[in-house]
């Protein structure tokens, strides 16, 4: 049985495809996460939505932290994660599903490790490849047996917010290599790496970036073109728990803290894994 974590973005709040859920507050030593849990396909499915289920929560004001070591302590073991974003890259028009490969980093001030040296707790973790790549191919097999509108690849522009970009940042973000651009993945991402927890990130293009557009981007229309792509959503993520089939790439994500002697959840006063 694998125990999965869905984390949805802007437009993908509501769980409740999933059956019957049970709520819950897990408390970590970062403050408390709210998760649904569920069960599909005979695996267990923790749903959390990264701006609190009512939308109340700005991107910069997330717990992160408290999130991941929250699916860490249920002992979810991989977390497929669903952002909306702008493109930077006319390749990729809105509806394009994105399987990222890699992250450009502009955020400013959140705070992005578990080992701040608390308690003599120092980590540094290789980030090399920011997604693993045992689920981006189990997403990818995925949204090819959807017939959705998708990228293999695709580098993930993360900004602060909670404003848009202006014109001059897309451009200079298009030119560094970026095609899209959100504000959540990070630190989401590396996170969920030192927690020794396999990531994957499925981007979902709403809109065209600044300045790429005929006129002006409005919360309101990135969420109406998630609550558009929903249905395409939520059979990405039914046919990703469904999905058991083998996996032809191999990943480290569990042991990415080997040489520290692993994550361990009692070394930040939070309780073992919850059974």
């Amino acid at each position: 049985m694998r125990k999965i974590g869905i984390i949805g973005g802007t437009g993908v709040e509501d769980a409740s495809s999933f059956g019957r859920l049970t709520a819950l507050t897990v408390d970590t030593p970062f403050g408390q996460a709210h998760c649904l849990k569920g069960t599909a396909a005979g695996h267990e499915i923790y749903f959390l939505a990264r701006h609190g289920l009512d939308h109340s929560v700005p991107p910069h004001k997330i717990n992160y932290r408290a999130n991941i070591f929250a699916l860490k302590k249920l002992g979810v073991t991989e977390i497929l994660s669903f952002t909306a974003v702008g493109s930077l890259n006319r390749g990729l028009p809105p509806g394009t599903f994105v399987a990222t490969t890699q992250i450009l980093d502009f955020t400013k001030s959140r705070v992005n490790t578990f080992f701040n040296g608390e308690n003599g707790q120092v980590a540094h973790v290789d980030f090399a490849q920011p997604y693993c790549p045992a689920l981006r191919e189990r997403l990818i097999r995925c949204l090819v047996k959807l017939g959705l509108r998708h990228s293999k690849q695709g580098t993930y522009v993360v900004t602060e917010g909670p404003r848009y970009e202006t014109a001059a940042e897309v451009r200079m973000y298009g030119a560094m290599g970026g095609d899209v651009a959100g504000m959540t993945n990070m630190p989401e991402a590396v996170l969920a790496r030192e927690a020794e927890i396999c990531y994957a990130n499925c981007s979902v293009v709403t809109n065209m970036g600044s300045g790429l557009a005929a006129r002006a981007l409005s919360h309101e229309e990135v969420t109406e073109a998630m609550e558009k792509l929903g249905k395409q959503i939520l059979s990405v993520i039914e046919a990703y728990v469904q999905d058991d089939g083998p996996l032809t790439h191999s990943c480290h994500c569990a042991q990415a803290l080997q040489e520290y002697g692993g994550f361990r959840l009692e070394a930040f006063g939070g309780d073992k894994k919850e059974e």
